[in-house]
């Protein structure tokens, strides 16, 4: 099998998967009136994807490992269409002031909670790296 193909099994392997935990997580709280399922699933797919950033950066994978997870599993996981009807769903239906905690909790936690993954995946991928050198090294 190609490289390419390969790409595109752990792509949409990795999309099934994401795409059934968007589901799973809608179920759990679908009798939410506020859309605290889309804000759930774009955060933790926010620090999911920074933490597999820096996980990857200093741990190189193969190249269909990362498309799978990061494409795959984070782009099925998340859903931007959905933050934007959302969006303007509470705009119809709510005060101004819950549309704006909303687009506020969702984009700046989602950017601060990416940040909390890539530090925290950083720090234990050196040290997973440090640990592989010496046991390589004796």
């Amino acid at each position: 099998m190609t490289n390419h193909w390969k790409n595109i099994v752990a792509i949409a392997v990795g999309g099934a998967i994401g795409t059934y935990g968007r589901y799973s997580l809608n179920i759990i709280t679908s009798d939410s009136i506020y859309p605290v399922e889309t804000l759930l699933e774009n955060l933790i797919g926010s620090f999911l994807l920074g933490f597999l950033t820096a996980w990857f950066i200093v741990l190189i994978p193969r190249e269909w490992v990362k498309v799978g997870l990061g494409v795959g599993l984070c782009g099925g996981f998340t859903t931007m269409s959905t933050f934007a009807a959302d969006t303007f769903t509470l705009f119809v239906k709510s005060s101004l002031v819950e549309v704006l905690i909303y687009i506020g909790g969702s984009v700046l936690g989602g950017i601060l909670l990416a940040l909390c993954g890539y530090l925290i995946a950083s720090n234990i991928a050196t040290k997973v790296k440090d640990q592989r050198k010496e046991v390589n090294a004796k």
